[in-house]
């Protein structure tokens, strides 16, 4: 008996309580975003600061890369890479200087760490014009000649002495991205944005 009577009660309490509970649910506002995600198209450009030195003096292929955004990538009114944000790569690629050309490296991105702690995998690349190539540039000349230049069709009127780089080059230098110093990523690969932060 008093298990029925138990059990009345609480189905009681409960057809009452509910009504009440599901006209408070309706009444609150939430504001939730409609939101898909937004896609990064390959070739996008990322501004971002190195946080560390690389260099082909002493970093060897698969060294971490780390660099941040210093200022907020909207697309529309969203902001889908805040400033901030850490990028991680790696070295590779790396060629020491020989005679002739300077060292050279190559940074690969592979993940985003927005400010919130949240990942994400990428893939690019630090920007540079020489086919993401960060070094790699023929040195300047070891030695000079000079060359009798003739100002006219008469061989011995009007001689001048031009100077022309001989064939032997300097000894390359090391690669260097400084720490702190402004570069550009960028994204070989399109990057769906489903994670960003609200104010």
């Amino acid at each position: 008996m008093k298990r029925i009577l138990t059990v009345l009660v609480i189905c009681l309490l409960t057809f009452s309580i509910t009504p009440v509970i599901s006209q408070e649910l309706e009444n609150l506002h939430l504001d939730v975003r409609d939101y898909n995600g937004i896609e990064l198209p390959a070739g996008t450009f990322v501004s971002v600061e190195s946080a560390q030195e690389i260099s082909t003096q002493y970093c060897q292929n698969g060294y971490k890369a780390y660099f941040i955004t210093t200022n907020d990538y909207y697309i529309g009114d969203t902001n889908v890479i805040p400033e901030s944000t850490t990028f991680v790569g790696y070295v590779e690629d790396v060629h020491d200087p020989i005679v002739g050309t300077n060292a050279s490296f190559k940074v690969k991105i592979t993940k985003m760490v927005l400010p919130d702690g949240f990942e994400m995998k990428v893939n690019g690349y630090i920007y540079s014009d020489n086919k993401n190539i960060i070094g790699g540039e023929m040195t300047a000349p070891a030695e000079w000649r000079k060359m009798p230049h003739y100002q006219s069709m008469l061989r011995y009127s009007q001689i001048s002495l031009q100077v022309r780089p001989a064939r032997l080059r300097q000894k390359g230098v090391h690669a260097v991205i400084t720490s702190g110093e402004d570069r550009i990523i960028v994204l070989t690969e399109p990057v769906m944005i489903t994670h960003t932060l609200t104010n």
